[in-house]
């Protein structure tokens, strides 16, 4: 896996990924930046929720559970100093279908978070406190 970053000014970064996509990065306008885009920290963030959620979609789809939306909510908090480091991580999957088992639902959460998520667990193994819950939410 390769990434390419460009400096375009002040705080804003371009960033291309080996697939050939990218991001734009910017800092606030107190450090530099010009708000247009997201925060490097942000993007590691992102990336886990990313991460995690497609091994829970993954997962729940391979189970044959009729899922029609999964939304993943992330809270983070970082280190007072630098480095201003992630410190706990809490991930919150809000999983919506027709006649979910919830033992799957479940199953499939602590599948990614312990043995399929790479982002996860990188995290929590440079000591990252990462707890993860979600709720059913059934449609009609």
């Amino acid at each position: 896996m390769k990434a390419h970053i460009k400096w375009v000014d002040g705080a804003m970064f371009l960033g291309e990924s080996g697939s050939g996509h990218t991001i734009v990065m910017d800092g606030p306008e107190e450090a530099g930046g010009r708000n247009m885009g997201v925060r490097p920290m942000e993007t590691v963030l992102i990336g886990l929720g990313g991460c995690a959620s497609y091994d829970v979609v993954s997962i729940l789809k391979k189970g044959r559970q009729d899922i029609r939306d999964v939304h993943t909510l992330l809270e983070a908090e970082r280190a007072d100093s630098e480095p201003k480091v992630f410190t706990r991580i809490h991930v919150h999957f809000v999983v919506t279908g027709k006649q979910l088992k919830e033992a799957q639902v479940k199953r499939a959460v602590e599948l990614s978070a312990e043995k399929y998520c790479s982002a996860s667990i990188m995290l929590g193994r440079a000591g990252v406190e990462i707890t993860h819950d979600y709720e059913i939410v059934e449609i009609d």
